[in-house]
């Protein structure tokens, strides 16, 4: 995001938060700075807060997409990453390997093959958001 934000002429606000205080006072900031949209990357304390950040954004009006699905279930406007399931299994593979004997350090290191798109259409209408065909089309799953 660093890289691109500029070449498309966004200014990105990075609110890093390690308490559920902070998290209050970064969305705050964030309302005051101007944003227009929030992104979350996945962490124990976004994952514990989705319904608190979904219901803020959308009282302030502010799409959030987050990496991964429960992020739109909670009522963001879409997520795109990797799917969570696919992960937990190709890990459950790992540790199959691991408990039969094999080295750690001679496993490779697997990139996800596996993403979804989810878009949340009830969300989008509350935005006024409009999603065009092609889109939802494309999109893994859509949440009305």
């Amino acid at each position: 995001m660093d890289a691109a934000t500029p070449k498309l002429g966004i200014v990105l606000q990075q609110l890093p938060m390690q308490s559920a205080t902070e998290l209050d006072a970064n969305l705050r900031t964030a309302v005051e700075g101007g944003a227009q949209a929030i992104i979350t990357m996945e962490d124990p304390m976004v994952e514990s807060n989705r319904a608190r950040i979904t219901e803020f954004a959308l009282t302030n009006r502010l799409p959030v997409m987050g990496e991964f699905k429960p992020m739109a279930e909670a009522g963001g406007l879409m997520s795109y990453g990797p799917n969570q399931v696919a992960m937990w299994e190709r890990s459950a593979f790992y540790v199959d390997k691991i408990l039969k004997g094999a080295d750690p350090a001679n496993l490779p290191v697997e990139q996800p093959a596996k993403f979804e798109l989810t878009v949340n259409l009830k969300t989008a209408r509350a935005l006024g958001v409009e999603f065009p065909q092609t889109l939802l089309s494309l999109a893994d799953v859509v949440i009305e």
